[in-house]
């Protein structure tokens, strides 16, 4: 495994010219990643200021940043209120002498569905966790079988420890649901939306029922979207929506669900579904943030129940579609059926075995790992 993240060599080229803001889930290495930017790369460089301790707070409010660094690394700042005033001066009146990154999770991609007074001041990066080639640019299914177990996240995939691995996600759900949600929005049932937390990992692949967890949780639909956002917004799940065509007769409006630490998820099948999602999301976030495009994943299903499992749109035309399966399996013949009347290029069903056989404009059965070495290469 390489010692530098993917995103690395992509801020440092792009601090030259603004300022970085790298978002994220909690614990997928933001701040372990910009700490490589000063010397020495340690959160006791006076130069790496974090809002949540008090001290580096008290220097903030009172104007004692050191501005005399050639890097300035500002980690959670998004917590305090005035913090874009705090930033957009910082940046116009000493861009030309330091290097600054501000790294955070919900809010530094939130604030910018609202006016943006930073726009054209930096660049924002989202940082996913461990992918197959970031870990091996050629991947075995002993990689697979690893990241399979433990998920992405840093922490839990190096120490590779299956108590270890139990006790961070409990911790990793709390502090989201119990500590991030509260900065982010006044949500006053903590203990309901921590209930859900529990129960989406068992949504994970199926379209995505509001009325079946109205059951479980006793409150409205439209509330249950809400909290479903407000997670979504942490990083902790995120839903992708149906690629529609008069065509097939698309389902419109059915969403579906995956999480960002796929081990959460405990049967084998969701699971690969799920690392198969974080994926290609990775992907579709890596072309948007460092190219340009606008990138979306979607999936397909019909009202007949014929789905293919994702769809990857680059500015809003749709560049291939992959199918999951565990097994090295004849081609599902749902490929079949969207290829005869929908113009996507490119089909993969990719799976965790060794067979590979067939040829993308009719439909190609590929290990998932040549694929993330062929095809994605992020």
């Amino acid at each position: 495994m390489k010692n530098t993240r993917y995103l690395t060599q992509i801020i440092e080229q792009a601090l030259n010219k603004k300022m970085v803001f790298l978002g994220g889930p909690r614990q997928v290495g933001k701040t372990t990643l910009s700490l490589k930017f000063l010397k020495p790369a340690s959160v006791k460089n006076p130069a790496y200021l974090n809002w949540d301790r008090n001290s580096d707070k008290s220097i903030i409010l009172k104007d004692q940043i050191p501005f005399e660094h050639p890097v300035l690394i500002l980690d959670e700042i998004h917590k305090y209120k005035n913090w874009r005033n705090l930033v957009k001066g910082i940046y116009d009146k000493h861009h030309e002498d330091m290097k600054i990154i501000v790294t955070g999770s919900a809010r530094l991609d939130y604030f910018k569905k609202g006016g943006d007074s930073l726009l054209g001041r930096y660049r924002y990066f989202r940082l996913h966790p461990f992918s197959l080639f970031e870990l091996n640019h050629n991947p075995t299914q002993s990689d697979l079988k690893q990241l399979l177990k433990f998920g992405g996240f840093p922490e839990p995939f190096l120490t590779a420890d299956e108590a270890e691995h139990r006790i961070w996600q409990k911790e990793r759900v709390y502090k989201v649901v119990g500590d991030d949600l509260k900065d982010l929005q006044n949500i006053k049932e903590i203990s309901l939306v921590q209930l859900l937390a529990e129960i989406l990992p068992s949504k994970v692949g199926s379209p995505l029922s509001l009325n079946s967890m109205q059951e479980d949780l006793q409150v409205s639909q439209p509330t249950i979207a809400s909290w479903i956002q407000a997670l979504s917004q942490m990083y902790y799940c995120f839903t992708i929506s149906p690629f529609g065509s008069p065509k097939i007769r698309a389902v419109k409006k059915l969403q579906k669900l995956y999480l960002w630490d796929w081990s959460e998820v405990e049967e084998i099948g969701p699971r690969f579904e799920n690392l198969v999602a974080s994926h290609l999301l990775k992907y579709c976030h890596y072309i948007e943030d460092t190219e340009g495009y606008n990138m979306e994943l979607r999936y397909l299903r019909d009202t007949d129940g014929r789905e293919v499992d994702f769809v990857v749109l680059k500015d809003k035309k749709p560049i291939f579609a992959v199918e999951s399966k565990t097994g090295d399996k004849n081609l599902s013949p749902h490929i079949r059926y969207f290829q005869e009347r929908l113009n996507i290029p490119e089909y993969y069903q990719v799976h965790m075995k060794e067979k590979d056989f067939g040829h993308p404009k009719t439909g190609r059965v590929i290990p998932f790992t040549k694929f993330c070495k062929d095809i994605l290469k992020v």
